[in-house]
C-alpha cells in the first residue's frame, strides 16, 4: 500500500467522443511527437510499463500502452488495461465526504468524535477537515513494524482502526502537515456511518454512475476482472510478479482500480461541475499545509494551477494532474514499481504546457574528482522521518532515501552559482546550497514541478 506522497517521492478503447474540430497543426504535431519522445524514454529495461493518457481541451495528444500488461500471457498494454490506482482512491473519498457535507449530513468542521462515537481521547480535536488534509497528527499505520505480515491477511475497517487509534499522535492537531493512510481509512468509516450504506456503494451510486465510469470499482481479493493489469516489482534476474496485500487494507485509502480513459471522465466531470458544487470543490482544491487540499496535492507551475495526485501499491505506481484553466489531463499509469509515473507525469505536463524539458538521455556530465564531491557528503532532512543521505560509492556520488536504495548522482556542473546532480532513475536534481563560507550546507531536491529544500545535520 502507498507509503508516501509527501513533498518527497525518491520512488475498450477510450475514444474520444468529441472529434477535432480544425487540422493538426504543426505546433501540435511537435508537441505530440515530444510526448511521445517522453514517455518512451521510460521504458528501457521495461522500467516503466503501462497507459499513458494526455489531453488539451479536446484533442488527445498520447493515448498509448507501452510494455505488457501480463508478461506471462504476453499480453501487451492498451488503454482499456485495469490498473491497482493506490492513492489516487483519496480523491474519491474526500468527495464522498464533501457531498454529504452538501447533503447536509456532517460537517467537515465538526470533530472525527460526533460521527465515531468509540474514538480515542487524543482525537478530541481532530476535525473530518484534519483528515482530509492530512494534518490530524494521526500516524500511518502503513509506516507500522508488523504493517507487511499484517496486511498480508484480510481485516475489517474495525480491525484496521484498532490498529492505530491507541497510539500516540504524532503531533498536535492541525499544527503540520504529514501524509498518513490512517486518516483516510477513518474516513471510509465516517462516509459509512453517515450514509448508512458500504463504502463501495456510495462510490458507485454517487460518483461512477453519474459519470459512466463503467471500467472502475473497488478492487477486492476475490474479484475477477476482465483486461487486468498484472503488477510487477523489479527483481534481482529482472521484473517479478509484486505479492500483494491483501485489498481490504487499501479500502479508502487506496483500493481502486481504473483506466486512463475512466480517470478522464472523472477529472472532467470533478472540474464540470457535475458531481461537486462550485464551493465544495473550491475547498477541495485550495491547498492547506503542504500544498494538499482534500485528497489532492495543488501546485503553481509558472502561473498554472495544476491539480494532482501520485499513487503506489505492491506492483503498481499512478499519477494523475489536471490544470482546470488550460484543460489540460495527464493520466499515468504503470504495472512496475518506480518513480516513472511520477516524474513522467510532470515532464508531460510542462511539455503540454510549452516549458522546456531535458531527458535525462539529453544531458551531459561534467567530470568532478573524488575530493571535490566529498564536500557534499552528509545527511539531509527533507522532512521530519524522509533524509537523504549523499556518500561516495566508487568515483561516483550516491543519494539514497530513506528506506530506498541508493541511486547514482551525474554531476552536471555550476547552475546559478550552485553545483547540480541529475538523478536519472527518477528523474530529479539535486542543488547544493553552500553558505557564506562556501561550506554545503543544504541543498534543494527539484522533482515533479516541487521544489524541496532540506539541511544537512
Amino acid at each position: 500500500m502507498l507509503r508516501r506522497n509527501s513533498a518527497v517521492a525518491l520512488v475498450s478503447v477510450f475514444t474520444f467522443a468529441v472529434a477535432f474540430g480544425m487540422a493538426q497543426t504543426k505546433d501540435e504535431a511537435a508537441t505530440k511527437a515530444r510526448l511521445e519522445q517522453i514517455a518512451s524514454s521510460y521504458t528501457p529495461n521495461s522500467a516503466f510499463m503501462g497507459t499513458v493518457l494526455v489531453l488539451e481541451g479536446d484533442h488527445v495528444l498520447l493515448d498509448k500502452g507501452y510494455g505488457m500488461a501480463n508478461l506471462e500471457w504476453q499480453v501487451s498494454n492498451a488503454p482499456d488495461a485495469k490498473f491497482r490506482l493506490g492513492s489516487l482512491t483519496k480523491q474519491f473519498t474526500a468527495t464522498l465526504v464533501l457531498l454529504l457535507q452538501q447533503d447536509g449530513k456532517l460537517n467537515i468542521n465538526d470533530p472525527v468524535s460526533k460521527y465515531m462515537p468509540a474514538t480515542p481521547p487524543a482525537w478530541a480535536k481532530i476535525t473530518l477537515a484534519n483528515l482530509l488534509g492530512h494534518t490530524s497528527g494521526i500516524p500511518s499505520f502503513t509506516g507500522f513494524k508488523e504493517f507487511s505480515t499484517w496486511s498480508m491477511n484480510p481485516h475489517t475497517p474495525e480491525e484496521e482502526i484498532a490498529l492505530f487509534k491507541d497510539k500516540p499522535l504524532d503531533f498536535d492537531p492541525g499544527s503540520k502537515f504529514d501524509y498518513s493512510n490512517s486518516n483516510f481509512i477513518v474516513l471510509g468509516a465516517v462516509i459509512e456511518k453517515v450514509s448508512g450504506k458500504k463504502y463501495s456503494e456510495m462510490l458507485r451510486e454517487r460518483i461512477f454512475d453519474p459519470l459512466g465510469m463503467k471500467d472502475t470499482g473497488l478492487d477486492s481479493d476475490d474479484l475477477v476482472l476482465p483486461k487486468r493489469a498484472e503488477g510487477y516489482r523489479p527483481g534481482p534476474h529482472g521484473l517479478e510478479v509484486a505479492r500483494s496485500e491483501s485489498m481490504t487494507i487499501p479500502w479508502s485509502a487506496g483500493a481502486l482500480y481504473s483506466t486512463t480513459g475512466d480517470l478522464l471522465k472523472w477529472e472532467r466531470g470533478l472540474f464540470g461541475g457535475k458531481i461537486l458544487n462550485a464551493d465544495s470543490l473550491k475547498l477541495m482544491t485550495t491547498p492547506g499545509k503542504g500544498d494538499y487540499g482534500f485528497g489532492v496535492f495543488i501546485q503553481t507551475r509558472d502561473g498554472v494551477r495544476v491539480v494532482s495526485h501520485g499513487g503506489g501499491i505492491e506492483g503498481f505506481n499512478t499519477h494523475l494532474a489536471y490544470a482546470p484553466e488550460k484543460q489540460i489531463a495527464v493520466v499515468v499509469l504503470g504495472n512496475v514499481n518506480g518513480g516513472g509515473p511520477d516524474s513522467m507525469g510532470g515532464q508531460l505536463m510542462d511539455a503540454v504546457l510549452g516549458k522546456p524539458v531535458v531527458l535525462a538521455s539529453e544531458r551531459k556530465a561534467v567530470p568532478i574528482s573524488k575530493e571535490e564531491s566529498a564536500k557534499f557528503v552528509g545527511v539531509y532532512d527533507l522532512a521530519p522521518t524522509f533524509s537523504l543521505t549523499i556518500a561516495i560509492s566508487g568515483d561516483h556520488l550516491t543519494a539514497q532515501g530513506t528506506g530506498q536504495p541508493a541511486i547514482e548522482l551525474m554531476y552536471e556542473g555550476v547552475k546559478d552559482g550552485h553545483p547540480n546532480f541529475f538523478v536519472a532513475p527518477v528523474n530529479a536534481e539535486i542543488e547544493f546550497v553552500p553558505d557564506a563560507s562556501g561550506a554545503i550546507t543544504s541543498l534543494i531536491l527539484h522533482q515533479g514541478g516541487q521544489n524541496v529544500p532540506a539541511k544537512k545535520h
